[in-house]
């Protein structure tokens, strides 16, 4: 079974990696799943993305979990029986997973050209109107930028939050692999202590609140 990687971010958190490589039959015969992911399961019209979703639960038994551990509440954010914070993404050939002790998002991203057409709609201006769109590191910057906000929203997905009003992304360079993002949302000020790097071709993002 193609378990792609497990990055130990700290003493408390890890990262887990799947890449998919095997048919859903084979997926399907290799998890345990509860009637409700069943019935999730059945729902799903794209084979990507009901790969995607087994190889989570596959994700979740290398940690020592299972599909009965997890659970969603009234928002769709997915949590765990014994409180360990998770976050969960996948894109394509790829499932990942964060597990912590704190609250923690993430996001996996294939990098497209594509990106650079809707820029504006989510990046702040002064990236998007400075950076050189032909430079070799514009798209996977903004593939960060993307990833970063797509993982404070799973974090804190307040109705009404705005990518490109309310979350925001300090400076940074591919080769740090970190920066960090401030939530500004109505009476909320939440600053986000953010990880990243790329794997083959898709970039992978991980943050968490910072403590004040």
């Amino acid at each position: 079974m193609p378990f792609f990687q497990k990055i130990v971010v700290d003493a408390f958190t890890n990262v887990y990696v799947w890449k998919i490589s095997e048919s859903f039959d084979e997926l399907f015969r290799a998890v345990s799943l509860k009637d409700i992911s069943l019935t999730r399961l059945e729902t799903m019209k794209s084979e990507s993305h009901k790969k995607g979703f087994l190889a989570v639960r596959m994700l979740l038994q290398h940690a020592g979990y299972t599909d009965y551990d997890l659970y969603y509440d009234a928002f769709g954010k997915p949590n765990l029986k014994d409180g360990t914070h998770i976050s969960i993404s996948h894109s394509f050939e790829f499932s990942t997973i964060i597990l912590s002790n704190k609250n923690c998002g993430i996001d996996l991203e294939l990098r497209r050209d594509l990106i650079k057409k809707i820029a504006r709609k989510f990046a702040e201006e002064p990236f998007v109107y400075h950076c050189d769109e032909n430079s070799s590191d514009y798209v996977s910057k903004l593939t960060v930028i993307w990833g970063v906000k797509e993982a404070v929203f799973k974090v804190r997905n307040e109705v009404g939050i705005s990518f490109k009003d309310h979350i925001f992304v300090s400076p940074f360079e591919m080769e740090a692999q970190n920066t960090t993002a401030l939530l500004d949302f109505n009476e909320l000020k939440i600053p986000f202590e953010v990880y990243f790097t790329e794997i083959e071709n898709y970039t992978l993002v991980w943050l968490w609140e910072k403590e004040l």
